[in-house]
């Protein structure tokens, strides 16, 4: 199955990396998201991917023509516009994928059971699946009576709801939703599916983290760290 990697925003929330290189390219534990991503991907089978370009794409353009990967990989490097949100970006690509697909951005990890993923999409027959995951509260929870603490729980995952984790599975269907570059995906492409009860959430409970920030960098490192992962 083709896979999409939309990789080509500014990411001007961790700026002390994107000022000079794009976020994808932004290494974790030694090599940069997007290869890790890739990786994820390549184990469960699925080897040609289409790479959404826009900021300081030449910079990955460059680093996957230097880089020796497996005959069987095939990458494709669209250029998709700088400008351009992740929506107009994926329909950038609608030339390309004439099948179902998988989808997720290029600033985040999981360890996502993609063919679970894809039998849920293929049972449920819908136009859009995104994996759902419940990221960590980011502070604790307490109670207060007449200003005397009468309970207090550390953050965990609990105490916050479910979340677009990216890694979607889509029919190309999909890309009709979709109006121009100016298309965020997450907004009114996703508002009409659900409207249309077109869009399904596949609960992931296991390792996910994005990279939106320093802080987030440094939280994703730790956690590879710990829990041993490729």
């Amino acid at each position: 199955m083709k896979v999409v990697i939309l990789a080509g925003g500014l990411g001007t929330r961790i700026s002390e990396y994107t000022k000079t290189i794009p976020k994808p390219m932004i290494k974790v534990c030694g090599k940069p998201i997007i290869h890790r991503i890739i990786d994820h991907y390549v184990r469960y089978g699925h080897n040609e991917f289409y790479i959404a370009l826009g900021y300081k794409g030449k910079i990955i353009k460059e680093y996957f023509k230097k880089k020796k990967l497996t005959k069987k990989i095939k990458i494709h490097l669209i250029e998709t516009g700088k400008n351009t949100m992740t929506g107009g970006r994926l329909k950038r690509l609608k030339k390309y994928l004439d099948e179902t697909f998988l989808l997720t951005y290029g600033d985040g990890l999981s360890d996502v059971n993609l063919d679970k993923l894809i039998n849920f999409h293929k049972k449920n027959k819908k136009l859009i699946t995104l994996t759902a995951v419940r990221p960590p509260a980011r502070f604790g929870a307490i109670k207060i009576n007449k200003n005397v603490v009468k309970y207090f729980r550390e953050k965990n995952s609990l105490d916050s709801g479910w979340i677009n984790g990216g890694f979607f599975i889509i029919n190309p269907k999909f890309i009709n939703y979709i109006k121009n570059d100016s298309t965020f995906l997450e907004q009114e492409p996703f508002k009409q599916a659900t409207k249309k009860r077109q869009l399904l959430a596949f609960k992931h409970t296991g390792f996910w983290q994005c990279m939106d920030t320093l802080r987030d960098k440094e939280i994703l490192e730790k956690k590879i760290k710990e829990q041993k992962l490729p």
